[in-house]
């Protein structure tokens, strides 16, 4: 038997991490549930972090993938590199590169459940949502 391989070294990303976090922050703002942020470093070098949410219509998915790309070309400088699903609407996929995005209706995401397909990923504590006085 051989000694088993040490994990492999994370890349560090700080602006990946940090687009991830405004990211989620702005599904939360847009009403998307169960949002779900997972480290990917460790797992693939394909991409860091995918950010998961449930939507709760197409109407919705639709107004958090559009306010998802307008903040994120605004207030980043980024573009999408890709989108699928924004037709159907049963699942929305955005692509930033390290960072790539998957808006679920309830149904399609149980039935995918990316969270137990990549659970070698590192879940990330979300911060606390900022409260509105």
């Amino acid at each position: 038997m051989t000694e088993s391989a040490a994990a492999p070294e994370i890349r560090e990303n700080p602006r990946g991490r940090d687009l991830t976090l405004a990211i989620a922050r702005i599904i939360e703002e847009t009403r998307g549930r169960d949002i779900r942020v997972l480290d990917l470093r460790r797992v693939t070098e394909v991409f860091d972090y995918f950010v998961i949410a449930t939507g709760t219509s197409r109407r919705q998915m639709h107004a958090v993938s559009d306010e998802i790309e307008r903040v994120v070309k605004a207030d980043w400088g980024d573009l999408k590199r890709g989108i699928e699903g924004y037709d159907e609407s049963h699942w929305i996929v955005l692509d930033y590169g390290d960072v790539v995005v998957h808006l679920f209706a309830a149904e399609a995401r149980e039935y995918w459940d990316l969270e137990q397909l990549w659970s070698d990923a590192e879940p990330v504590e979300l911060p606390a949502p900022v409260s509105e006085e």
